[in-house]
């Protein structure tokens, strides 16, 4: 039964419930109605507040700006402040990230999503680098690459899945994905298209590599996956350890545990007692009471 909900309602729904890909789009979303809030106080005050927007969301490809602000390489794939940027780049991410989302987890497009826009940043570092006397250092902004990451993963899983473009038009995701990669190609190198033509590419590299063994240790996202465990195991809390007459390290809930356990039947045992006498105690009964009352 539907249940109807206000829009902050449905925002603290779909933050708690939505699927991954609802939340990534609210999140590119709120970024950019945050940074458009800022730069509108900004000219209201009579201040250009743009610079540090700048600094904070935006990706500088000149290797020695990423060494100084390298915060870009991630905010920059929540980034957009052009209103038809972050429209299209939503369309594709929700259709393509829902359709991920049947063939995989909703972790994996997370994943997928970050590593591919990150690796989308650094080709995009490296290409200015390798080529700086061809490209000059500019800004990146935008999910592109992450979008691309997640839409070549999907081709390559299942290259004969069809889709419909424009609700009409049976298209397999394979002969889509060559055109993307085509018109990327094809776009390298030429003047004012103000495309990060080698941030889709290296997205798209990405969404390859997390398809590539898929159901083995070889994976990389299952890589990413274990990476991730062992840097959370780094900061937990190691339990207190007990050191018992049996040779056994305890932690505190098992030595609580274990203590109320034995208290309980404590309280058995002298409740026995005093309805029908020492006597009345089996043997083990007996001895547990004398050790009990030893280690006491």
């Amino acid at each position: 039964m539907y249940q109807r909900r206000n829009l902050s309602e449905e925002l603290k729904h779909q933050l708690k419930n939505g699927t991954m890909t609802n939340r990534i789009v609210i999140a590119n979303v709120v970024v950019f109605l945050f940074i458009h809030t800022f730069l509108a106080i900004g000219r209201m005050s009579d201040k250009d507040l743009f610079p540090l927007i700048d600094v904070i969301f935006t990706l500088n490809t000149s290797w020695k700006e990423f060494l100084m602000m390298p915060w870009g390489v991630f905010t920059s794939i929540f980034t957009h402040f052009d209103l038809y940027h972050i429209f299209f780049n939503m369309i594709f991410l929700y259709f393509a990230g829902n359709m991920f989302e049947r063939f995989f987890s909703g972790k994996k497009l997370l994943l997928v999503y970050i590593f591919g826009g990150l690796l989308g940043g650094v080709s995009e570092i490296l290409n200015t680098t390798l080529f700086s006397s061809v490209y000059e250092a500019h800004h990146v902004i935008g999910a592109s690459g992450s979008v691309m990451a997640i839409f070549t993963a999907l081709a390559f899983y299942s290259p004969n899945t069809k889709v419909h473009l424009f609700g009409i038009l049976p298209v397999r995701l394979f002969l889509l994905a060559l055109f993307f990669l085509a018109t990327d190609l094809i776009g390298i190198g030429k003047e004012g298209d103000n495309i990060a033509h080698f941030a889709h590419l290296g997205g798209a590299f990405f969404g390859f590599l997390a398809v590539q063994n898929i159901n083995t240790s070889k994976n990389v996202i299952f890589q990413i996956e274990r990476l991730q465990e062992k840097i959370k195991n780094l900061f937990k809390k190691k339990p207190k350890m007990y050191y018992t007459r049996s040779d056994q390290h305890k932690t505190d809930e098992q030595y609580n545990f274990d203590k109320r356990k034995k208290q309980e039947k404590t309280d058995l045992i002298l409740d026995k007692i005093s309805k029908s006498g020492y006597d009345s105690l089996t043997k083990e009964e007996k001895d547990f009471l004398f050790n009990q009352s030893k280690n006491g």
